[in-house]
């Protein structure tokens, strides 16, 4: 799956330099960069491809269906660490850039596989993958799509959409305006997002994901779980045997919590727009109401607090063989 993967990103890379031929306008250099060095980015416009390959040393192309060279700088440096790219407008032309748009303008970058990557557009989208080392990502105007990474990961956007899978390291994913789905992080992973669903399947760590625009689902979390929606549903499936507890809420729709019924947590559920059910083994605490269950599963542990103003809780049980 993995080799699938890495020669479909490679034929997208090569793709876009064949096609580049095209272009009204071509910039290319090649950078001196070795493995275990750092590769910065640093445009006002444009989206953005960087692959990680094996051999030594970075190339970077920028195509568009504009003449860059009358209104931008470019800067091509290699430095102690590595290598930086910068371009910049010139002038007032940067002070109203939104004006111009993005047109069709690329920066297609190849870096060695071990290489700590920041990239930041103002632009376009980015996607980035097959890096191993730290990476950081910023764009103001698309979505983000990274895959294949060993190294912490930190994606913003405040324009589209996130998109992330396979990454062996701490995740921290956010946008303003999009939806977010992440695949395989072995690692944390904090996500959020004020407008649209998120889509979890998969995290080995501690999970925090919050939105204000759509719903939640979140299925083989490893450890704690903080899941919240201000506009939809939230559905949190913990991988069999985490009995790490967590917060599950919604204030726009209902709250449902799959785990398994050996592991051992405290419940606190409570539902303002519904009533509160569950299929699992719970000791009841206090007295029982049909929109609060307070207990213990197999003695308890941390604690698990389910909130819904917006629809009913329902905690169901999950088996140890059960797959994601």
């Amino acid at each position: 799956m993995m080799n699938r993967a890495r020669i479909a990103t490679l034929c997208l890379v090569f793709g876009l330099i064949a096609t580049s031929a095209w272009a009204d306008f071509k910039k290319e250099r090649a950078l001196k960069l070795e493995p275990g060095g750092s590769f910065v980015l640093e445009t006002d416009i444009g989206s953005v491809v960087l692959i990680g390959e094996s051999a030594s040393g970075a190339r970077v192309l920028v195509t568009s269906d504009i003449d860059l060279d009358r209104d931008f700088d470019f800067v091509f440096e290699e430095t102690a660490r590595g290598a930086k790219v910068t371009i910049k407008r010139r002038g007032m032309r940067r002070l109203f850039s939104g004006w111009f748009g993005n047109h069709d303008t690329r920066v297609t970058i190849q870096v060695p596989t071990r290489t700590d990557v920041s990239l930041s557009t103002s632009g376009g989208s980015i996607r980035t993958s097959h890096v191993n080392g730290v990476v950081g990502v910023h764009t103001s105007g698309g979505g983000l799509d990274i895959d294949a990474i060993e190294g912490t990961v930190d994606g913003s956007t405040s324009g589209g959409g996130i998109r992330m899978r396979d990454i062996r390291g701490n995740v921290d994913a956010s946008t303003s305006g999009g939806s977010i789905t992440i695949t395989d992080i072995r690692g944390s992973l904090r996500a959020s997002t004020s407008g649209g669903g998120i889509t979890i399947d998969a995290v080995s760590g501690e999970l925090r994901a919050s939105t204000s625009g759509g719903s939640v689902d979140v299925r083989g979390a490893g450890g704690r779980v903080e899941a919240s929606s201000s506009g939809g549903g939230v559905t949190v499936r913990f991988a069999p045997g985490n009995s790490s507890g967590g917060v599950v809420s919604s204030s726009g729709g209902s709250v449902r919590t799959e785990i398994d019924p050996g592991a051992r947590v405290s419940i606190d559920a409570h539902a303002s727009g519904g009533s509160v059910s569950s299929d699992v083994p719970v000791t009841i605490q206090g007295k029982i109401d049909n929109d609060s269950l307070r207990g213990e599963m197999n003695g308890g542990g941390p604690l698990l607090r389910l909130r819904s103003s917006g629809g009913g809780v329902r905690l169901t049980g999950i088996t140890r063989s059960a797959s994601r």
